[in-house]
């Protein structure tokens, strides 16, 4: 390691003396501006430019790298080194130059150290030499084994691949130098699970065996070792993969059982499901691909099986209807394949991929069944027939009950047909083929018991009853006609040509025939011979001063067996024209209106219902004039009274109550006019009277109470003389009314009472103020004022 390091040195210390040489002895480039630099100061050169050293010495620290020279030779000169490892991992002799290492060095970590080094004057420390860059190489040693990327590895292989398929690719990194032979070099080699796989010296692990079998065993585990044969401590890495197998469509589906029985009712429904078959596919279920088929047996048109995607069952379906009077079990061989499936890996089939089904029908009480899926019949026109057509039902059970026939009224609201016992239906009203061409009835069969009531099963069938045309209506124009000729109009004019059209079913020959039912007109009829003719002024010159509009009666016959003959009416209108034939004035012809029988029928009820309204307003209003003439208005005779402990005024009280109106209902009169509500009497009189005070001495007290006509005088009197108001004589709270007067109390709300025994007379006595007061209060017992 020295002497390359020596040689190098001596190198470099000749060249440096040959360049100085003949930069002395050139004297041409003295006076060059860019050397006057080196004429003042003679430039000296490094004599080295890279040093190596080994990774990982055995040998005591520090490790000699190498040694800094230059050509300048000063005592004074000094040694530096700068850089990242400078002074921690490398230092150099001030003196003498030599670089050492102060640490053991690992090329995988870092294989190179760039330094900087400089040579300055050992007392003022400037620079000899200009600083010059070297690196420190790291010599590779072989002291890393192989390591691989992932401690463990998943991989997979379709099953039953040729031998040598490939698996997986690994790979294991040596750190070492690869660019020193053998250093980087790695061996393969599988610890476990060679049986089946191998490994190539590139690390592609494959198959050995054509026979792997998901089925049998669908994962294997590898563990791989990478080893390094030339490194110094021989250790090797491992790692494990882990070997799935993917499944291929290799396997035949198997029955779980031979044979299967089912019981079914008669009466399921075409395409329902009736039961399922179960089988076994080891495969994975994206690989099942089951179909289910009837291999033996007479039934194959009368069930179909189906696979269920999801589970991979057979799902039984009967194709047509089951019938248990006519069979009562099923049975058949059926099979599960797979079509799908790879023959070529597949073992020998089984004999379980075959099966027995049996399916037993049970009973149900059907219902009726028509013997055709709908009935046509044809009926003429006009034609009461006992016999339009038949329909028969049969009970499919063994027990063969009675059918009853029953016409859906939904479908004949007209009731124009009936049907009985034995399916036979007719018709009872003549039907009309231009109102309804067609009738759709449905027929109802129903089961009957022993007592003739329906069991609650029945069927329907639709009814077709094709109206046939009978030439029963005779023609008629085809349209309304407004014909419209000027009374000056000349011999020969066409007024309109006309045509006809019939409501019978018009056959392609139809040929109509018209004719004027009076020819004592002015006006002629020529008949076009295509079922249409010329209506034209036969004389000329109409008169319209005496008829305005003419009516022109028009026979139309047809061709039919028998021919019908009809007659329409042209109303021809005379109108005034000018020079030019242009009509300018013509009569409006009224248009005759027909009203339909349902129009009437309409019209007639509306005026019933208008009739009993108005009929029942009538009575009404008689009961109330009734009631009213026998009292019962105590509605009035209330709304005159304010309030009840305020018992009114006298006959001079006329503004706010009506006192007449009690007098009118007492002897049943006519009710006065009632006065405005809002009169109210003057306060003022109520001022003036003076109340019996409550706390007076008993002897006073009992005198008082004992003559109770006495306290009304004076209460008169007192309203007599007062001259603030009105001479009102309303009788006002009463405190104390006397509880042993003969008139008890005098407040009017129990005066209606008809078993008071009190004689009222002694009000006469009273004077005229009093004179309504004691009408009211004679009157008869047996008499009673309704409240």
């Amino acid at each position: 390691m020295h002497l390359p390091l020596i040689l190098l040195a001596t190198v470099g210390t000749c060249l440096g003396l040959m360049m100085a040489a003949a930069t002395s002895t050139n004297p041409a480039q003295l006076d060059t501006p860019s050397m006057l630099l080196t004429h003042r100061r003679q430039k000296r050169h490094w004599i080295w430019n890279e040093m190596h050293i080994d990774e990982e010495k055995n040998t005591s620290l520090p490790h000699h790298v190498g040694k800094i020279r230059s050509s300048a030779n000063n005592k004074k000169a000094k040694y530096l080194i700068r850089g990242d490892s400078a002074n921690k991992v490398f230092r150099v002799n001030e003196d003498t130059g030599d670089v050492y290492a102060f640490e053991r060095l690992d090329r995988e970590k870092i294989s190179e150290y760039h330094l900087t080094a400089l040579i300055v004057d050992r007392d003022n420390g400037k620079d000899l030499e200009s600083p010059s860059s070297f690196t420190i190489s790291v010599h590779d040693v072989n002291d890393n084994w192989p390591v691989f990327t992932h401690q463990f590895f998943n991989a997979s292989v379709s099953e039953m691949s040729a031998a040598g398929t490939s698996v997986i690719q690994l790979t294991a990194v040596d750190a070492d130098d690869p660019t020193v032979a053998d250093h980087a070099s790695v061996l393969y080699q599988i610890l476990k699970g060679d049986e089946h796989f191998g490994i190539y010296n590139s690390g592609l692990i494959i198959t050995k065996t054509n026979n792997l079998d998901r089925e049998t065993q669908a994962k294997y585990e590898i563990v791989v070792e990478a080893r390094d044969a030339q490194g110094l401590r021989g250790d090797s890495g491992t790692t494990t993969v882990l070997v799935t197998l993917q499944d291929i469509n290799d396997n035949f589906p198997i029955f779980t059982q031979t044979k299967y029985i089912f019981t079914v009712p008669e009466d399921i429904r075409v395409g329902s499901p009736l039961g399922s078959l179960f089988v076994e596919d080891p495969d994975e279920p994206q690989n099942r691909m089951t179909k289910y088929s009837i291999v033996q047996g007479e039934y194959r048109d009368s069930f179909t099986i189906e696979t269920d995607p999801t589970h991979n069952e057979g799902i039984i379906k009967p194709m047509k209807p089951l019938d248990y009077e006519h069979i009562q079990q099923y049975s058949f061989t059926i099979e599960a394949t797979d079509p799908t499936i790879n023959l070529r890996y597949s073992s020998s089939t089984s004999s379980r991929n075959k099966a027995r089904v049996t399916i037993n029908v049970t009973d149900v009480d059907e219902p009726p069944i028509f013997q055709q899926p709908f009935y046509h019949f044809q009926l003429r026109e006009n034609l009461k027939k006992p016999l339009v057509g038949s329909v028969l039902a049969v009970d499919p059970d063994a027990a063969r009950r009675t059918i009853g026939y029953f016409i859906r009224r939904t479908s004949d609201k007209g009731k124009f047909f009936q049907v009985n016992k034995q399916g036979n239906i007719y018709n009872e009203k003549e039907l009309d083929r231009e109102v309804y061409p067609w009738y759709n009835l449905t027929v109802e069969a129903k089961e009957l018991d022993s007592r003739g009531s329906p069991t609650g099963k029945e069927s329907i069938v639709w009814v077709h009853i094709e109206v046939l045309d009978e030439n029963d209506n005779a023609p008629e124009f085809a349209e309304p006609y407004n014909p419209k000729v000027c009374e000056n109009a000349d011999q020969g004019m066409l007024v309109v040509q006309i045509s006809a059209i019939d409501k019978d079913i018009t056959p392609r020959n139809v040929k109509f025939k018209f004719s004027l039912s009076n020819e004592d007109s002015n006006f002629t009829l020529t008949d076009n011979h295509d079922n249409t003719a010329n209506i034209r002024v036969k004389y000329g010159q109409f008169d319209r001063e005496r008829t305005k509009v003419h009516h022109l009666p028009v026979l139309i016959s047809d061709n039919g067996r028998p021919s019908l003959t009809g007659t329409s009416t042209l109303a021809v209108t005379v109108c005034k024209c000018n020079e030019r034939g242009e009509f300018t004035f013509c009569e409006e012809v009224a248009p005759q209106v027909g009203v339909s029988i349902q129009a009437l029928v309409a019209i007639f009820l509306c005026i019933l219902t208008i009739t009993v309204i108005t009929l029942l307003i009538f009575l009404r209003r008689r009961l109330r004039k009734q009631a009213r003439a026998h009292g019962k208005s105590v509605t009035e005779i209330h709304e005159q009274l304010v309030t009840y402990d305020e018992e009114g005024g006298g006959e001079m009280d006329t503004t706010s109550y009506d006192v007449s109106v009690l007098n009118s209902v007492r002897h049943g009169g006519a009710k006065p006019p009632r006065l405005g509500r809002d009169v109210r009497p003057s306060p003022s009189v109520y001022k003036q009277v003076q109340k019996p005070p409550r706390h007076m001495p008993p002897t006073k007290h009992r005198e008082l109470g004992g003559d109770m006509a006495t306290v009304i005088e004076v209460k008169k009197d007192e309203a007599d003389h007062d001259s603030s108001g009105l001479p009102f004589d309303t009788l006002h709270l009463f405190d104390y009314e006397g509880s042993e007067s003969i008139a008890e109390s005098l407040s009017s709300l129990g005066t209606n009472s008809s078993d008071s025994d009190v004689d009222y007379d002694f009000l006469n006595d009273w004077g005229p103020r009093f004179k309504m007061l004691a009408e009211l209060y004679s009157m008869d017992s047996r008499e009673e004022l309704v409240y």
